[in-house]
C-alpha cells in the first residue's frame, strides 16, 4: 500500500482495530484535573467511563495533538516506504486537530499529504478512514482517495440521543442557554452535526420518546452502512436491532457497533446512544 491512512483518536478506533487495519493514529489527550492521558493508549474507554462516573471525579478536558505529533507520524509513514498520506481529522468545528495536521503537512514540503476535515466524529471518522484503507489497498492514489472520501463525507450523518447537554456545555461545544433550557425542562436531547458543528435535532421529554425519535430519524431511508455507537450504561444491542428491524430495504452492507472513547465521551457523557449512517452512491 503506497498511501498511508492517518487519523486522530477522535475516531474512537481501538488499538486492536488500528493494528488490524494498519491505520496510524495521532492521539488527543484527556485530562482529569492534573492527570493527563493519551487516548486510548494510556486510557481505555472502559477505564475512562469508570473514572468519569466516579463521584469525586473532576471534570474531564481534551486537548488536540500538537503539530509535532502529526509531523512525526507523517514522517514515520514516509520512512516506512509510503508515497503519500491521507489524514482524516476530527471536525474543525470541534477541535484544532485539522489545523495542527495542516500545519504539520506544511513542514514537510514536497510530500503528498492530504488533510481531510471529516466534519464528523467517532464512527463518522472511522467509516471514512476504513474506506480510505480499502481504497489504498486497491491501489488508489492519494488524490483519488481524497476525492472519494469527500463525496462519502457528504453522504454521512449521525443522530445521537443524550441524557443531558451538560457535558457539551462544559466543553464549550454548545451554548450555555441551550444547555440551561434543556436541564430546566428535563429534556433528553438528540444531537446531529451540521457543517461540522453540533446542533440539537430534537428535544423529547423522556428517554423512551427520545429513543423512539432517534430510531425514526435513522430509519427514514435505506443506508449502505450503519455504525452504532454508545456510552455506558446504554445497551447498544437492543437499540441496534430495533434500528435494523425498521430500516427500509436493502439492508446495510456494513453494520458495526462501537463504544464511545475518552475523547468524544468527555463531551457526550454517559448513557448516549445513536448511529452514524452512510448513504449509498
Amino acid at each position: 500500500m503506497t498511501v498511508a491512512v492517518v487519523v486522530d483518536s477522535g475516531s474512537d478506533l481501538t488499538p486492536s482495530q488500528l493494528r488490524e487495519t494498519g491505520i496510524r493514529q495521532v492521539p488527543l489527550s484527556v485530562s482529569f484535573g492534573e492527570e493527563t492521558f493519551l487516548s486510548p493508549d494510556e486510557m481505555t474507554p472502559e477505564a475512562f467511563w469508570e473514572r468519569l462516573s466516579a463521584p469525586d471525579s473532576p471534570f474531564a478536558h481534551t486537548a488536540a495533538p500538537s503539530v509535532g505529533l502529526f509531523k512525526r507520524e507523517f514522517e514515520k509513514a514516509f520512512t516506512d516506504g509510503h508515497e503519500a498520506v491521507v489524514c482524516v481529522c476530527l471536525s474543525e468545528g470541534l477541535s484544532a486537530t485539522v489545523k495542527h495536521a495542516r500545519m504539520a503537512g506544511e513542514l514537510l514540503p514536497g510530500k503528498r499529504i492530504a488533510i481531510l476535515d471529516s466534519k464528523s466524529a467517532s464512527m463518522g471518522m472511522s467509516a471514512l478512514a476504513m474506506r480510505a484503507t480499502s481504497l489504498a489497498e486497491s491501489g488508489a492514489s492519494a488524490d483519488e482517495i481524497e476525492s472519494q472520501l469527500t463525496r462519502m463525507r457528504d453522504r454521512l450523518d449521525l443522530y445521537v440521543g443524550l441524557d443531558t447537554l451538560e457535558y457539551l456545555r462544559k466543553g464549550g461545544r454548545i451554548g450555555h442557554a441551550k444547555a440551561a433550557i434543556g436541564g430546566l425542562l428535563s429534556i433528553k436531547p438528540i444531537i446531529t452535526m451540521v457543517d461540522g458543528v453540533v446542533v440539537v435535532a430534537d428535544q423529547p421529554r423522556t428517554r423512551s420518546k427520545a429513543t423512539e425519535r432517534v430510531i425514526e430519524l435513522l430509519t427514514e431511508r435505506p443506508v449502505a452502512e450503519l455504525h452504532v455507537l454508545y456510552s455506558p450504561p446504554a445497551d447498544p444491542d437492543v437499540f441496534r436491532e430495533a434500528v435494523l428491524a425498521r430500516l427500509p430495504a436493502p439492508a446495510p452492507r456494513v453494520v458495526t457497533t462501537q463504544i464511545i472513547g475518552p475523547v468524544i465521551g468527555t463531551h457526550i457523557g454517559p448513557g448516549a446512544y445513536g448511529a452514524i449512517r452512510v448513504f449509498g452512491d
